[in-house]
Parts: C-alpha cells; structure tokens; sequence
C-alpha cells in the first residue's frame, strides 16, 4: 500500500497539519522523516494515498509556510 509523507521544515507545523487531518478522520501517523529526505523538522505525516484531496485542501486553505511537499512512499 503506498502513503504520502507530508514534509514541513517546522516541527509545530507538522504537529499542526496532523491535528487537522485527525479533524477530518484521516488515520494518520506521525514519522521519522527519512534522511534522504533532508528538507524537514525530523518528523512528518505519513497518511494513504487515497486522503491526498483533502490533504492538498488543508494545504491550500491554511497556506504552511514550512510546508516542503508531499513524499509518496
């Protein structure tokens, strides 16, 4: 099963937009970020491909200034 990772520079960001996917019902977890992956706060949101829509929609609603991209993994 493939997930995306959702990658911020700011750790409270990350804990933030996790939070907000929880609101929605989405299961999520919240990772490691990997080293080759070298962009983040050390940890990231990992959630099922199948969320990406209403993942973009926190994205563009709140506009995270840490945000790095989304990871598929």
């Amino acid at each position: 099963m493939q997930n995306y990772l959702a990658v911020f520079r700011a750790r409270t960001q990350t804990l933030v937009f996790a939070n907000l996917l929880k609101s929605y019902e989405v299961p999520i977890s919240v990772v490691n970020t990997p080293r080759n992956i070298n962009v983040s706060c050390g940890i990231s949101v990992k959630f099922a491909i199948q969320h990406k829509k209403i993942a973009d929609d926190i994205i563009n609603r709140r506009k995270f200034d840490s945000f790095a991209g989304f990871f598929l993994v």
